[in-house]
């Protein structure tokens, strides 16, 4: 509890209602969050306001402000531009940071009298240099294309000084190199060669066949038929390396596909950075924002990534819808000088880019937890169908199972972080019914199970709250359940698994009606998965039970046997391989009895 609040409160009633940026500092009177407001007291008041129900995160800086100071501006587009340049200088420990530590590639061209291209880790080696890239990978990509490309030696050897000393390599005999080694070349059509890559890699594949088509268009004018044909083999090559790149539309000439992927508490944004139709760089940056909302998330770091002059583009194609994003558009026009556009593609070829962005996401998150992109994709996915505040990473899931009314059970599984937990699974049991009532033993289950949540005993399991709860049945079920929870106050997202007529997963059950997930894959095969392992679980364990309850009928057939010894007898042994092991003293004095009769349980016991 901030005793300062009091003070706050007071403050804050009288805080003008314009437009601005307020600034929350510590006792040290150290800024530790900065925001920006259309109407200043209405927003700062909703930090102060008493019983304000607050995120962890929005509840601990509030915990630890001592003061604020505001400033007032005209609209709340200036209060947007004066907010990120605020944070940026300021870097306030509450709002969602930049760290861009990260290290740069260059791509090399080095000073030989037969130059090469290469990708380098830093501009220690003498040379013309391109770049830098943020991302590692798209330099050694790019070489790599270059040089298939445009046949060029990527061996060790030394021109002039190696000519004609062996024969041509592999690469040569499968044309991916034109031969240098053999003397085939002029340094002067090598050169041309090496201008001709270095503008590929500068404008892009479009751009450059476009050049070498008129370049062949004229040799072919003046007789020169062999310098028109290498011209044509490069062009084809260009168009060929371009079928496996992921090319936009002809109308899309630059843009940024920004998408973000959740884990554990852990965010990752990731852009892809295309110039001139073509991949041109990467980068990723990780946050860790506890209550993980995509689109706020996107905004805040929009408004920071290109504050401060970094290469606006003309689009920006995001994973999320961005709630000012007519404000933001208009503050990034003003840093780039022509018309910048942000849009969230539903359909066509720009989704298949937010897609691969959001996996690249995806798979840095999971790199970093040690799990798959897969996992990590479908439980967001799934969090985000179902309208979580953020990704399930810990589920339980629930199946009732009955053969008759002596064999009804339940089974309880959980998943973590998109993987079975299988030291958590739990199995009930119910006493005998004259009729199954599935939603009775549901009910019962669940409030057995979340008595042992609320009185905190129980092994661990028991004692974690889930962040989902998943029922093998329908509405009806998810109704019936939904009367536990209220009952006990508990706040837990429950919803129902449907199955179709042939036991395959269709649709989530909510209170409201269903939900479709079959567009989702993610989720759904994750879906799929939770509710084939419950059902599997289940139907074993009542299996088990049911051969037990065969087991203590043919048990008690033998007088002086009645049901309390026939339990003693199954509890002692477990299994019926252990019971046929022992011998008619033992069963006698294992279940209490003389051995006459241990005789008859040992004759019953080997033919069962």
């Amino acid at each position: 509890m901030n005793v300062r609040l009091p003070f706050l409160r007071e403050k804050t009633a009288k805080l003008t209602t314009s437009p601005g940026v307020y600034i929350m500092k510590n006792k040290s009177g150290e800024i530790i969050y900065i925001g920006k407001a259309k109407n200043l007291r209405n927003r700062v008041v909703s930090y102060f306001r008493e019983g304000a129900d607050h995120t962890p995160k929005v509840s601990s800086m509030v915990s630890n402000v001592y003061d604020y100071n505001f400033i007032v501006t005209d609209s709340e587009y200036e209060a947007l531009v004066l907010e990120c340049s605020l944070i940026k200088q300021h870097q306030p420990k509450y709002n969602i940071l930049l760290k861009d530590d990260k290290g740069y590639s260059y791509i090399r061209i080095s000073d030989e009298a037969y130059p090469r291209i290469t990708a380098e880790k830093n501009k220690e080696k003498s040379g013309k240099y391109l770049g830098p890239y943020m991302s590692g990978n798209v330099p050694r990509e790019t070489i790599s294309e270059v040089n298939r490309v445009f046949r060029l030696p990527t061996c060790n050897k030394k021109f002039p000084e190696d000519f004609r000393k062996g024969r041509p390599c592999l690469n040569y005999h499968i044309n991916l190199c034109s031969g240098v080694c053999q003397g085939k070349i002029s340094r002067k059509e090598y050169s041309e060669t090496i201008e001709q890559a270095i503008e590929y890699i500068k404008g892009g594949s479009e751009e450059s066949a476009k050049r070498m088509q008129n370049e062949m268009e004229d040799a072919a004018e003046r007789l020169d038929f062999e310098r028109a044909a290498v011209l044509r083999d490069r062009i084809n090559a260009i168009h060929k390396a371009g079928e496996t790149q992921k090319i936009f539309d002809s109308d899309v000439e630059e843009a940024d596909v920004i998408a973000s992927a959740d884990n554990s508490g852990s965010q990752c944004v990731s852009i892809l950075i295309y110039r001139s139709r073509r991949l041109f760089d990467k980068q990723t940056f990780f946050f860790n924002e506890e209550e993980y909302d995509g689109s706020a998330l996107l905004q805040s770091f929009i408004e920071q990534y290109y504050h401060g002059g970094r290469d606006v583009p003309k689009n920006i194609y995001v994973d999320s819808v961005i709630p000012d994003s007519e404000m933001l558009e208009k503050w990034l026009t003003s840093l780039a000088g022509t018309r910048v556009y942000i849009h969230m593609p539903q359909r066509g070829t720009l989704v298949r880019f937010v897609e691969l962005s959001k996996n690249n996401a995806a798979e840095e998150l999971a790199l970093r937890a040690g799990r798959t992109a897969k996992e990590v994709k479908a439980l967001e996915t799934l969090g985000s169908v179902l309208g979580l505040k953020s990704a399930p990473l810990y589920i339980e899931a629930y199946d009732i199972s009955n053969l008759s009314s002596s064999s009804i059970v339940a089974g309880m599984i959980v998943f973590e972080n998109g993987r079975p937990l299988k030291k958590a699974y739990k199995r009930f049991s119910f006493p005998e019914k004259n009729s199954p009532d599935d939603y009775a033993c549901m009910q019962e289950t669940l409030r057995r199970r979340l008595t042992h949540l609320i009185e905190q005993d129980g092994d661990e399991w028991f004692k974690r709250k889930p962040d989902l709860i998943l029922l093998d049945g329908g509405t009806g079920h998810v109704n019936a359940v939904r009367s536990v929870l209220k009952s006990m106050n508990l706040d837990i997202p429950l919803f129902g698994m449907v199955k179709d007529n042939k036991h395959r997963t269709r649709a989530i059950a909510a209170e409201g009606g269903e939900i479709a997930i079959s567009k989702h894959m993610d989720a759904f095969n994750l879906i799929t998965q939770i509710q084939d392992e419950v059902h599997r679980f289940s139907i074993s364990y009542m299996r088990t039970r049911h051969k037990k309850a065969s087991y203590e009928l043919e048990l008690t057939s033998i007088r002086g046997i009645g049901v309390k010894k026939a339990q003693k007898l199954l509890l002692y042994y477990k299994t019926k391989e252990n019971m046929k092991r022992a011998d008619a003293a033992e069963l006698a004095k294992i279940a209490g009895v003389n051995l006459q009769i241990g005789k008859e349980l040992y004759k019953i016991i080997q033919n069962i």
